[in-house]
């Protein structure tokens, strides 16, 4: 099995740099300001808004954060959606594409993940940018380094992922900006060249969210959102006022414009004029926490939960569900509903251990979770969806209208596709 995973790492590794070296023809041509937005949740939301603020000067990663959707980006092609055929597509136009396809932007403002081990860090090498976002730091993909600390290259998981993303730090030219009151961040970034900027929870004068209006008052003005925000996106918003001062412009507190991406705490209409938070887009402790947080902080009656299971956690599996469950407990939650086989078994437990008072119950099927909530949801409730079962399909099921199903993730034709392998139609 160890030379079979070693075989795999070597051949991604092969093919993003095959990828990488073509693409790097046509970004030496439109040579960018580069702006990398890193972490293990947020990306999108920062690069949102610093598109708010730059607008049609840069260029944006919208559809791509890997070593490989990087390279296809810059190229101006779209990566692997639908088929394993447009990978022999891509392998003979990528070529072409570098040779005759340049950008014209000031700046490339580009979202990096560190999914796997070398994807944050192969990015990093290449792009080397200008300046650097650090936005989080969690267990969202710990299955993939559960190796890495089990070789004994690092001592836990925590430091494992942090020094991943670390790379996009140690390799910025000119400024990073973190979470100051992330240890591990200062940790990381205490030697690097660059200018580092620590942010903490200090630059937030007052915060107020309901489902559809959150406010936040920071030192340069208050910041307007139409949808429920977390208290935990100030952080975004002092990176933003940062950088505009970094790049000598005005700060543009009008988000008006602001499309808060799809799954990322979207509100909703719902049947019988329920209130529906959209969260279902990925699920990782550090996200959970965030959005519990922001549903105790809205003064609403009768909030909901839905909570599916947090995938791809690997050894840590069992203690972060446990985690979840104890968060799930203090909570004000009127009624919990847990839909998969880890909520199921650990975070169940930990709720009624910590709580025995909450209401929970528990479901292993998406569709008796479906049906639960269509038969006991009486229109007064704000309900929050969050984590993996295809709890959008429940989103989805319960919309007022209809066409707001654009609005909710993975609804590409492969995505259905696989909903309607489990039943979900």
């Amino acid at each position: 099995m160890k030379l079979v995973h070693k075989a795999k790492k070597a051949l991604y590794i092969s093919v993003a740099k095959y990828f990488r070296f073509w693409a790097n023809i046509s970004l030496k041509r439109w040579h960018p300001r580069i702006i990398a937005i890193t972490g293990s949740v947020g990306k999108t939301t920062m690069l949102h808004l610093v598109e708010t603020q730059l607008g049609r000067d840069a260029h944006y990663s919208h559809f791509a954060n890997s070593a490989f959707g990087v390279a296809f980006d810059i190229v101006g092609l779209r990566g692997v959606t639908n088929t394993k055929w447009r990978w022999l597509y891509l392998f003979v136009a990528v070529p072409f594409k570098a040779i005759t396809f340049t950008h014209h932007h000031e700046f490339y403002v580009v979202e990096v993940d560190g999914e796997r081990p070398r994807e944050a860090s192969l990015l990093a090498e290449w792009l080397k940018p200008e300046i650097t976002l650090w936005i989080s730091i969690g267990r969202s993909h710990a299955v993939y380094y559960d190796r890495l600390v089990a070789s004994g290259a690092f001592s836990n998981v925590d430091e494992a992922i942090a020094y991943e993303f670390a790379s996009l730090a140690r390799d910025a030219q000119q400024l990073v900006i973190i979470d100051g009151d992330s240890e591990a961040m200062q940790v990381q970034t205490r030697y690097i060249h660059a200018q580092v900027i620590a942010i903490n929870s200090a630059v937030v004068d007052s915060y107020k969210v309901m489902p559809n209006l959150t406010t936040f008052e920071m030192k340069t003005g208050e910041f307007v959102f139409h949808d429920p925000i977390p208290r935990e996106n100030y952080l975004q918003l002092a990176m933003l006022e940062q950088l505009m001062t970094y790049l000598g412009r005005d700060i543009n507190h009008d988000l008006s414009s602001f499309v808060v991406p799809v799954g990322r705490n979207n509100f909703l209409r719902g049947i019988k004029g329920v209130n529906l938070i959209d969260s279902t887009y990925n699920a990782h402790l550090i996200s959970m926490r965030s959005m519990i947080n922001m549903m105790v902080a809205m003064p609403v009656p009768h909030k909901w939960a839905v909570v599916g299971d947090m995938v791809e956690q690997g050894a840590s599996e069992q203690e972060e569900h446990t985690k979840l469950g104890e968060l799930l407990a203090k909570a004000d939650f009127e009624q919990v509903v847990l839909v998969g086989r880890r909520v199921s078994t650990y975070t169940l437990s930990a709720i009624t251990d910590a709580n025995p008072e909450c209401k929970v119950v528990h479901f292993t099927k998406t569709k008796e979770a479906l049906s639960f909530l269509a038969t006991h949801l009486t229109g007064n409730e704000t309900v929050l969806f969050k984590g993996s079962q295809y709890l959008e399909w429940i989103v989805e099921k319960l919309l007022a209208d209809n066409s707001d199903r654009s609005l909710l993730a993975r609804q590409d034709t492969a995505a259905r596709r696989r909903r309607a392998s489990w039943g979900l139609k």
